[in-house]
């Protein structure tokens, strides 16, 4: 039986040298190949700083910390998304309300934001309160899904018009671009994540990136529990005095070890994301041909999608099923039997408010965010990654045609 992987990182024998020298070089916390990969990451998006983090989760809560998202303040969040958004947003003692998505690109939609503020919000001295708990307006956690840029100039447009602050969450978006400009270039704070299931890896690992040079320097003090002086700035100084510390900060330190890796997959990076949308361009063809049950990831004219992964939605009217709870039993039971034949798929992501916690929180049900809810139970991530043949995609789409008229 073929064993197809919904991915698989590309490596070659570059990282394995890489992690070798940093070894050798009895370094291997945070250091000097750490701010390397820093300055290659925000190089190639062309931004100004890179803050380099144990995961694209730290990083968020770092940039929304140094950012005063705090207790007493909400922040507007999507219904369909990785839990690591919302919990970010927790952690900094603020609450997550959330806004339902376009189900054609998977993203928050701009209009559902102004509903949600102009229904729960009441302005006062120019800042916008919660109407039920008091809690201030801080600004929107808008998310780039799946390699897909949101609509983040009308999210600009909105957070100008309300007085917000935005940090992008671009987790899956490393290379996503509307026209030249890449995510995290339209004026905000943006966060991206290492992990295996992205375009590049460093195993655990994610950034934030900023032009903004006093929120960097705060941001990486914040990262090294509050110090004022870095670890490779104090050895190279007088090693052997401990650096100040002014506030309480965390340990989100990456390790030049998993920088080492980095720097080797940034190498890489446009060769991926290039093989990437040529096996996604040839997915869409092969299902438009073969399977209408299926819905390709829709791409906005102008928009660069990087496809960290391949997303498409079940076409109920094709299937013949008369609800979305119906389309969920049936792309289950097609994704089991998948699975069985060695093909292996994902759903999209989570509708946040099904989730327990949330759901249990604020007392959620399922028609609260319905495009969300849609999403959650429709949603299907086909096998995708540089390593892929023709044949391999050939053998995804066969046995989910023959999967289909076996019923």
């Amino acid at each position: 039986m073929e064993k197809i992987p919904v991915t698989i990182p590309y490596f070659d024998e570059k990282e394995a040298e890489n992690v070798k020298k940093v070894l050798e070089s009895g370094w291997v916390a945070q250091g000097p190949v750490v701010a390397s990969f820093e300055k290659a990451i925000s190089a190639h998006e062309q931004i100004g700083y890179g803050v380099a983090a144990t995961s694209c989760t730290t990083a968020l809560h770092l940039a929304m910390a140094a950012s005063g998202m705090t207790a007493g303040m909400d922040a507007l969040a999507p219904a369909f998304t990785f839990v690591a958004t919302t919990n970010a947003i927790v952690q900094t003692g603020a609450t997550p309300v959330l806004v339902d998505i376009c189900q054609e690109t998977f993203n928050i939609d701009p209009r559902q934001i102004e509903a949600v503020i102009d229904r729960d919000y009441q302005e006062r001295d120019g800042r916008w309160y919660n109407q039920k708990t008091g809690n201030l307006l801080w600004g929107i956690v808008p998310v780039h899904e799946f390699g897909l840029c949101c609509d983040i100039l009308e999210v600009n447009r909105i957070a100008n018009r309300y007085h917000l602050q935005v940090i992008e969450d671009a987790a899956c978006a490393l290379g996503a671009k509307i026209g030249d400009t890449h995510q995290g270039g339209f004026g905000n704070t943006s966060c991206i994540s290492f992990h295996p299931r992205k375009s590049i890896t460093t195993g655990e690992g994610g950034m934030v990136l900023t032009d903004d040079a006093a929120l960097a320097k705060r941001m990486k003090e914040l990262r090294t529990h509050g110090s004022t002086v870095s670890a490779d700035a104090r050895h190279a100084g007088k090693g052997f005095l401990l650096p100040e510390h002014n506030e309480a900060g965390y340990n989100y330190r990456m390790t030049d070890i998993q920088a080492a890796v980095g720097m080797a997959q940034v190498d890489k990076l446009d060769d991926i994301i290039r093989e990437k949308r040529r096996r996604a361009a040839r997915y869409d063809r092969m299902i438009a041909d073969t399977l209408p049950e299926f819905v390709t990831p829709y791409v906005p004219e102008g928009y660069f999608h990087t496809y960290q992964s391949y997303v498409c939605l079940l076409n109920l009217n094709a299937l013949h099923l008369d609800s979305i709870k119906a389309g969920g039993e049936y792309r289950n039971r097609l994704l089991q039997k998948l699975e069985d034949v060695g093909i292996a798929t994902r759903q999209g992501t989570h509708a946040i408010h099904l989730l327990g916690y949330y759901k249990n929180r604020f007392q959620y049900i399922p028609e609260d965010f319905p495009n969300a809810y849609a999403c959650d139970h429709l949603s299907i991530t086909l096998p995708l990654y540089v390593q892929m043949s023709d044949a391999d995609q050939e053998y995804v789409v066969q046995t989910i045609r023959k999967t289909i008229d076996q019923g």
